[in-house]
């Protein structure tokens, strides 16, 4: 990598240049600048495609991986439960690049999911309760009524519901982009055979 001209490609550690992406996304996009489009694909074979905040890239390599939370009873857990695999994009327009990653999902253990869902808002805290995500809803009424009952029911420190807590996305494949002139953009992946391997492969590819 280093004989390339592109300073903000060199690395030897896929994750220690995702992470530094990020940085950068964050001193430059107005907001959300983790946010990333996550691809999921349940037992019917049909994809799906959401945005969601990333919230951690975890470690080194090779044991990194891209952690986001959610509901399990969600569209995108109940997805991830038939079928764990999964890809995701993110893209920095103030900065004119794009990360994109793909591999195997795992759940994040019970004590990374409690400390996370302790940093939340208190309201955010509630809602994870209230919400049964992906599922009818009779009206926006309805949700706060819910939400209402379970504040009265634990006015501080709510515990986390055991429907909700994190994924990790193990990736074989990390890419990055970045925009050129007239399209001449330049694109470098990294893949390697197994989620535990440090040896990667890079391969710079055509825009």
């Amino acid at each position: 990598m280093a004989q390339d001209e592109s300073a903000i490609f060199i690395g030897e550690d896929p994750f220690a240049l995702a992470r530094s992406w990020l940085a950068q996304a964050e001193a430059a996009e107005p907001e959300d600048a983790n946010a990333i489009a996550l691809a999921t694909c349940g037992a019917d074979g049909l994809p799906n495609v959401r945005m969601v905040l990333l919230k951690d890239i975890e470690g080194a390599n090779p044991g990194g991986g891209f952690v986001f939370y959610t509901n399990f009873e969600s569209a995108k857990g109940e997805e991830l439960k038939a079928n764990p695999q999964a890809a995701f994009t993110m893209h920095w327009k103030s900065l004119r690049r794009q990360l994109r990653a793909r591999g195997p999902v795992e759940l994040v253990d019970a004590e990374t999911a409690d400390a996370y869902y302790a940093s939340r808002a208190y309201q955010s805290r509630i809602g994870a309760w209230a919400s049964k995500q992906s599922r009818p809803l009779a009206s926006r009424a309805a949700l706060v009524a819910e939400a209402a009952k379970v504040a009265a029911r634990y006015p501080a420190r709510p515990p986390r519901p055991e429907h909700w807590g994190g994924f990790r996305i193990r990736p074989l494949e990390i890419e990055f982009w970045a925009n050129g002139a007239f399209r001449m953009h330049d694109r470098f992946r990294w893949t390697r055979e197994n989620v535990d391997s440090a040896a990667w492969t890079t391969t710079r590819l055509n825009p």
